[in-house]
This record gives C-alpha cells, sequence and structure tokens, in this order.
C-alpha cells in the first residue's frame, strides 16, 4: 500500500464508542507512558513538525486522537499512562475508554507500544503488552530516544526491555529515535504489514 503521509489531518477526538468514526478504515492505536515521545514519534513518521502536539506536560491527552492518513489508514493516539499527577478517578476513567477501544474496535489492526529504550519498561508498560497479547491484539513494541543511548549499548538495552516483557519473538521490534529518524523505514514496515 502507498501512503502519502504528508495528507493526514487530526480528524477527531473521542471519549467513547459512539464518537468513533463509522467505517471500515484500517486503525494503528499508539500507546506508551506519557513522556515517552509519542507526538515525537506521530511526527517523525507523518513529517510534520507539530500535528501532535508534544507538551512539556506529560498527561496531557485525554482522548482517543484519531488522525486520518492519506483516507487509508488512521492514527489513533491513545492517553499517556502511569502519570502521577492525574487524579486516581481520572486514570480509571482513562483506561476504561482505552480497553473499550482496544477490545471493541473492529477497525483496529495492531498497537504501537512505545517503552522508553533508555530505562526497563515500567509495571504500566509490561501491564499493557500483557493486556495485548491476552486479547490478541497484533503489537509492534517501539523504543523511543535511542539517540540517547551509545549505539554499542543498544543490543543491551534491547535485551533488557525483551526480558522485562517477556517478549514475544513473533512480535516485532523497533529501535526508534525522532530525533536521528533511526527505525522510520522500519516503524512503517511493521505498520503496513498489519493493515
Amino acid at each position: 500500500m502507498e501512503i502519502n503521509t504528508n495528507n493526514a489531518e487530526i480528524m477527531l477526538s473521542a471519549v467513547s464508542k459512539a464518537q468513533y468514526p463509522q467505517d471500515d478504515m484500517p486503525e494503528i492505536a499508539l500507546a506508551g507512558r506519557s513522556n515517552v515521545g509519542k507526538s515525537s514519534f506521530i511526527n517523525t513518521l507523518l513529517g510534520r513538525k507539530n500535528l501532535a502536539r508534544t507538551s512539556s506536560k506529560p498527561g496531557k491527552t485525554q482522548q482517543l486522537n484519531f488522525y486520518n492518513i492519506d483516507d487509508k489508514l488512521r492514527f489513533v493516539d491513545v492517553p499517556g499512562y502511569g502519570y502521577a499527577k492525574v487524579s486516581k478517578t481520572e486514570r480509571a476513567k482513562w483506561g476504561k475508554m482505552i480497553e473499550e477501544y482496544l477490545t471493541s474496535r473492529d477497525n483496529l489492526r495492531a498497537v504501537v507500544s512505545l517503552v522508553d529504550m533508555r530505562h526497563d519498561p515500567s509495571a504500566d508498560d509490561i501491564q499493557m503488552y500483557e493486556f495485548l497479547k491476552y486479547y490478541e491484539i497484533p503489537v509492534i513494541i517501539v523504543a523511543t530516544k535511542a539517540d540517547k543511548i551509545p549505539r554499542g549499548k543498544w543490543n543491551k538495552h534491547e535485551s533488557a526491555i525483551k526480558k522485562k516483557l517477556d517478549f514475544d519473538k513473533s512480535d516485532k521490534f523497533v529501535v526508534f529515535s525522532s530525533e536521528t529518524r533511526h527505525g522510520f523505514d522500519q516503524a512503517w514496515e511493521a505498520i503496513l504489514d498489519e493493515i
């Protein structure tokens, strides 16, 4: 599938099923901790500076943001998890909203689960991965911020992440940097493989 990534726009923000787009366009959801670099990942893949707003205040995305890409594919940005300044009730609300989307959306083809390459996956990261495996939702792990680690240590960090996640070898793992665009082609390839 040929996709013109320049032809991308934010379409709508939803908090419940009734607001999702009603069609059969394939969707790829993006999930990750609040400060993992999700907006930068979206902007890099779409060749845009600020289509997805990067924020100095993590935890700003509180809805599902649907991006239309060339009328062929949608990215769905789900709220970042694990951000301390959000009340428990808010977090529970997000959790329900994310869960409803992930478990009931027929358009969903795969989830890009972003983890910070510099650190071991958090309990939330592990929970997200286990959740996706449990519901048999295809998952692509993208390890962000690779440029912050000397290249010679990438393998060590990758192994540590895989071990901690109890990574399934049949899933895809992409080392990514929005600074250097490393992993750009692999990320697109992994996404298009699922559509």
